[in-house]
């Protein structure tokens, strides 16, 4: 007992000797996940940098207090400028493109965004000897799983679909890139992102989202006409699909705690499912939301999409146990009522002018 409390000492000093001397870089970080985790590592104590070309992120969602960069996570120059200026140590790279239907209409510019681009973000963290990384990566890497079971990081990936291809591409150059150099890297594999920083200093604003949770708040406040419902035949308890939802407070702090971990263990590296390892179906997600806004949502039938599958659930043992995480908000009628509380300071924010979208 006492030597595993040594060593469990020595890690925790150099994480701490590490946090003296190091900022740590988030590409992305005026997005939805990204803004949470700049306000999870500055909760942590540590420095951070950001990098955001602002496409979809906003630069009111950094705090003033954060060292911002309005640029290009491919420019291999501003990338050696931060380094050097600010003593960069690790990154958490969060910039790219996310929307699974345009990446299967545009699929050169997801390649390019979070393939290429991503690329070149690696050589440049191993150039300036930046040794710590953390990979914004999804469960749409597993595309279509056949076991009916939580899945786990040991199931093989078979992405349907550009975007969840485009993010496997950069799991591998980070294995390749760490089985070469003096180097280690995190991939987190999120399932279903929803919710909001529970003191309302940011949440999801891009206009146009698909998340689910964010378009039933959007419905439930008069922004949306309805939702819709994509399919009721599957093979589940009220026929409509289930996926595991985590909250984006719990997300961003498993990214904290991977970066830790990285420093206090530099020669491992790690794959990790981000969930709560149980679902929900769409029914009971408006259900929730229905309960959290004491009003009933209009629910618009329509076809299944092409690839959906009947359920989407985590085996999340690994980053359990790898990580010692463990969720502080896994109630559904939490995650709504953050997302809901988010999304009406967003309509105050936006001075209370939105435009009614269809389901």
């Amino acid at each position: 007992m006492a030597m595993c409390h040594r060593r469990g000492d020595k890690a925790l000093e150099k994480v701490e000797q590490f946090r003296s001397e190091n900022a740590i870089l988030v590409t992305g970080g005026a997005g939805y996940i990204g803004s949470h985790a700049v306000l999870a590592l500055i909760d942590a104590g540590w420095r951070v940098v950001v990098v955001d070309n602002l496409s979809t992120g906003f630069r009111w969602a950094v705090p003033e207090e954060v060292a911002f960069y309005l640029g290009d996570i491919g420019d291999p120059a501003l990338i050696a400028e931060l380094a050097a200026s600010h003593q960069i140590g690790a990154i958490l790279h969060f910039a790219g493109s996310i929307i699974v239907p345009e990446s299967v209409s545009d699929p050169l510019r997801y390649y390019l965004n979070n393939t290429v681009k991503s690329r070149a973000l690696i050589e440049a963290a191993v150039s300036n000897k930046i040794r710590h990384f953390i990979f914004s990566s999804t469960a749409a890497t597993y595309g279509i799983p056949t076991s009916g079971k939580p899945i786990a990081e040991t199931t093989e990936q078979h992405p349907i679909n550009p975007y969840g291809s485009s993010k496997l591409m950069t799991e591998w150059m980070l294995r390749d890139v760490a089985a070469a150099h003096d180097f280690n890297y995190c991939a987190l594999r999120y399932f279903n992102v929803a919710g909001a920083d529970p003191n309302l200093r940011t949440g999801q604003s891009t206009a146009g989202a698909t998340h689910l949770i964010k378009v039933a708040v959007e419905a439930a406040l008069g922004k949306r006409d309805g939702v819709s419902v994509f399919g009721t035949d599957f093979a589940t308890k009220d026929g409509t699909g289930v996926r595991d939802y985590i909250h984006v407070s719990d997300l961003a702090r498993a990214h904290v705690q991977a970066m830790e971990h990285l420093v206090a263990h530099p020669s491992h590296s790690h794959l990790l499912n981000c969930g709560y390892g149980f679902g929900f179906s769409v029914m009971e997600v408006l259900d929730a939301v229905d309960r959290v806004t004491n009003m009933k949502i209009n629910r618009i039938a329509a076809a299944r999409r092409p690839g959906d599958p009947d359920s989407l659930v985590s085996d999340n043992s690994a980053i359990r146990r790898e990580l010692g995480w463990s969720p502080q908000f896994q109630d559904l009628d939490l995650i709504v009522k953050h997302a809901l509380a988010w999304e009406r300071k967003l309509t105050e924010i936006r001075g209370g002018a939105y435009e009614v979208r269809h389901a």
